[in-house]
């Protein structure tokens, strides 16, 4: 079995799509709430250091207090960016996805694909309708 990592948040629908695609190519994910339990601070590096992103990118803006606390601040150090996050887990972007052939933020929701080269089991659209995965398990997106 292969093992993959999902940090989920059950009432996103990009985390939701996400989640459904793993499970779509037959794995049964560790799924992480990360609202409940968000990783720790030398976790949380490492996710961000593995995707190979900057820090700000892993922080997610809309519905959390990104912008009250004015996170567009320049001074404040990725160290600085990262305590926040941990303090309000809110501000970790999702989902993001852990597996043997990579580590992702996934969004849009078909990012997952490039991390989970398995082949679908069946055709799967998108919560809201978008195909991603068509009837012959191909990717269409």
């Amino acid at each position: 079995m292969t093992q993959v990592t999902i940090y989920h948040n059950p009432k996103c629908g990009t985390s939701r799509n996400t989640l459904a695609l793993i499970r779509n190519a037959g794995i049964e994910p560790e799924v992480i709430l990360y609202l409940e339990t968000p990783p720790d601070r030398e976790t949380l590096k490492q996710l961000i250091a593995a995707m190979k992103i900057p820090v700000r990118d892993v922080m997610r803006r809309k519905g959390t207090p990104y912008d009250e606390l004015n996170f567009d601040n320049e001074d404040l150090t990725d160290d600085d960016l990262i305590a926040y996050m941990l303090e309000h887990p809110i501000l970790i972007n999702r989902p993001i996805v852990l597996t043997p052939w990579g580590t992702k933020l996934c969004r849009p929701s078909e990012l997952v694909l490039d991390v989970l080269p398995l082949p679908q089991k069946a055709p799967f659209s998108k919560e809201d309708g978008e195909v991603i995965i068509d009837e012959q398990g191909r990717r269409v997106k």
